[in-house]
């Protein structure tokens, strides 16, 4: 990997790590600033849902000014903005206006190396090349668990952003200097959105790419935080240690669907196989809620694992697109995923505080994980009619 290809990594780590750290800082946010886990779920929900309409123009953006300038201005004034926007919050309305700027910042990072994958190497490359980029980027899911709690116990959460905003600067100045966008191909044409639309074959991919990410993204995002607080009366490093158990089985199940393309003959029945067990755990969290703290986070691990098939669905979606259609055609299908999240985060935020007043503990987050593996079932019904794409 090129030294520009390794910042556009590191900036996915900071992505991941943006995405996820709301988690830990739950007790210290409602402490500092009043914030309650709904409106946290509200932020988290604006993050991924700005990411995801920033899709638009940056696929736009990759396709006519390229990945190295794009990729570096947004991660400079949204990133680094948005982190420090963040450590001055003293409400949650300074929060949101915090995480919608990191939105922003992290939009190109993941696809733009998606871009120079699928300009400048050949096909049959791109899932493993694109499993290994979520792989290193999940290490920003680490990050965001255990080591973010305990920075937040000992420097204090606002360091810790200021931190951050200035890791974020520095990595957009690296991409600037160190990304070579992909070369042009003279009288090649030029796509549209319309054109991408008029792909029928990929109307049947869209649906699960909208919800098999949220489940995992959501639950790691943000709900295994207030999940194991309140239910399990966790503390911030408990549900660090859990949050790192899910992030590590998170990255694993990331680099096992990699190799796996290689291998199996369909990426179809790959990914219906994975979204089926990962429906598994998701069902016994709301069948058997509040047994034992362990069970609750082994199963939160095997919805991370299971369900890290974002990089498959994304190479099966992509093996239907013409090369002028590359940047926009990732772009699309990454918008529908982080799209997913999003509104699935405002959602489970209303069906959360619609459960209160409850019975016990865990009436809220079992109408929350409801949500989510109805939605999840709806978008396998779906895929089972679309085209398979052998490697």
């Amino acid at each position: 990997m090129s030294p520009g290809i390794l910042l556009l990594g590191l900036a996915y780590v900071l992505s991941q790590f943006f995405r996820a750290f709301l988690a830990v800082l739950t007790p210290a946010l409602g402490r500092d600033i009043g914030a309650t886990p709904d409106d946290l779920a509200f932020a988290s929900g604006l993050w991924f849902l700005i990411f995801a309409a920033m899709q638009i123009p940056v696929g736009w953006a990759l396709d006519t000014i390229g990945p190295r300038k794009t990729a570096a201005a947004l991660l400079l004034v949204g990133g680094g903005g948005g982190a420090a926007v963040f450590a001055l919050a003293t409400s949650a309305a300074h929060i949101n206006i915090a995480m919608a700027l990191i939105g922003i910042g992290c939009a190109p990072v993941l696809m733009a190396s998606y871009y120079i994958f699928a300009r400048e190497y050949p096909p049959a490359q791109f899932a493993v090349l694109a499993s290994v980029m979520v792989g290193l980027g999940s290490l920003g899911n680490l990050v965001a668990s255990y080591p973010m709690a305990l920075a937040a116990d000992t420097m204090g959460w606002r360091a810790a952003l200021w931190g951050l905003g200035g890791i974020s600067a520095l990595v957009a100045l690296g991409i600037l200097i160190f990304v070579r966008d992909p070369a042009r191909i003279d009288g090649e044409a030029k796509g549209s959105l319309a054109e991408l639309f008029r792909m029928r074959v990929l109307w049947f991919i869209f649906p699960l790419m909208g919800v098999s990410y949220a489940i995992s993204g959501a639950l790691r995002g943000l709900w295994i935080g207030p999940y194991l607080s309140e239910v399990f009366d966790a503390t911030t490093g408990m549900i660090g240690q859990a949050t790192l158990f899910m992030g590590i089985a998170m990255i694993l199940g990331t680099l096992a669907y990699g190799p796996l393309d290689r291998i199996l003959g369909s990426r179809k029945w790959m990914i219906v196989g994975g979204t089926v067990f990962t429906l598994l755990p998701a069902l016994a969290l709301i069948v058997l809620p509040g047994q034992n703290l362990w069970l609750s986070i082994a199963l939160f691990c095997a919805i991370g694992f299971f369900g890290a098939t974002y990089p498959v669905i994304m190479a099966h979606g992509r093996s239907f697109l013409p090369p002028h259609l590359i940047g926009r055609g990732v772009t699309m299908l990454n918008l529908f995923s982080i799209g997913g999240v999003g509104l699935l985060q405002f959602f489970s935020g209303r069906v959360y505080r619609g459960a209160l007043p409850a019975e016990t503990p865990t009436d809220p987050y079992v109408a929350v994980y409801l949500l989510f593996a109805i939605c999840l079932t709806a978008g396998l019904a779906i895929y089972l009619f679309s085209r398979d794409s052998a490697r």
